[in-house]
């Protein structure tokens, strides 16, 4: 039997009406499946699943590793941001008390210098007056 043949006998043949007693029978029992609720109503990690896989379609590897270095960026980030505050505050109050120490150590060294006065370190030395800056000859290139 040839497929031309075929298709014009099926062409040939009336289609018939489904009984109104077995839809009766069959709509029911599709509205009660445990699987037409997923098919009418996803899940939020399947439809963002199939939007992710929409968009990263082209090269999933490529944006896999994308990925991977942002989420390490901003690994570090937060990592180092934790961490910089208390290194300043660490830093300024180890400064005043080295300051400190050192004035001590300074009194201390004046007096087993048999030195009335210790010199204070917080003055400033005055230097000879001098001019800042001073006239430039000119010159010429030959």
């Amino acid at each position: 039997m040839n497929s031309d043949d075929f298709e014009k006998r099926l062409q040939s043949q009336p289609l018939r009406r489904i009984p109104s007693e077995w839809r009766k029978q069959i709509l029911p029992g599709t509205k009660s499946s445990p699987h037409s609720s997923f098919t009418s109503r996803h899940s939020f990690l399947s439809t963002l699943n199939s939007q992710l896989s929409t968009i990263l379609w082209p090269n999933p590897k490529a944006w896999a590793g994308l990925a991977a270095v942002w989420m390490l960026i901003f690994a570090i980030q937060f990592e180092t941001k934790n961490q910089t505050p208390m290194v300043a505050t660490v830093s300024a109050s180890a400064r005043t008390q080295t300051v400190t120490m050192l004035k001590d150590q300074q009194k201390i060294l004046a007096e087993l210098m048999d030195n009335a006065e210790p010199r204070d370190v917080d003055k400033p030395r005055r230097l000879p007056n001098q001019p800042h800056s001073e006239l430039r000859e000119p010159f010429s290139m030959a």
